[in-house]
């Protein structure tokens, strides 16, 4: 890159010369334009479409409702008391997803609730939802 030093008039005057910059400037374009087309990437497979779609089941809630007599039930289906900590279990051991919830009739006692929320939590579920009856009138 050259410079020259004028003297004129006004005093000295510097010019920088371009012309240097501009050829280097040509060869990086050139050079970039090559370089992409001597590239070579990984081999991808691509995954081939099957006859038969995947079924997949939808995760399924766990909810526990307690109702006003004390009777337990999993999805609608009743169990027995002494039986909800191994059927829970029977079930979260079969999942990675271990959230389950909890319904409970307002009639009930603070301790009968929690106690099924203990033996919900030494099954393995975390965490554990509260419904209430409010959030079901909303839907």
């Amino acid at each position: 890159m050259g410079t020259g030093v004028v003297v004129g008039r006004h005093g000295i005057v510097s010019d920088v010369n371009v012309v240097p910059l501009i050829d280097i400037l040509l060869v990086l374009l050139v050079i970039f334009m090559i370089i992409p087309h001597r590239q070579k990437g990984l081999d991808a497979a691509i995954p081939e479409q099957t006859d038969h779609p995947a079924v997949i089941d939808p995760p399924e809630t766990i909810i526990v409702q307690i109702a006003s007599d004390g009777s337990v039930r999993i999805n609608q289906s009743g169990v027995r008391s002494a039986e909800l900590q191994s059927r829970l279990q029977d079930i979260f051991a079969r999942r990675s997803d271990r959230v389950a919830f909890l319904q409970a009739d307002r009639s009930l006692e603070f301790q009968a609730v929690v106690q099924v929320l203990d033996l919900m939590h030494s099954a393995g579920a975390t965490p554990i939802g509260l419904l209430s009856s409010e959030l079901e009138k909303n839907r």
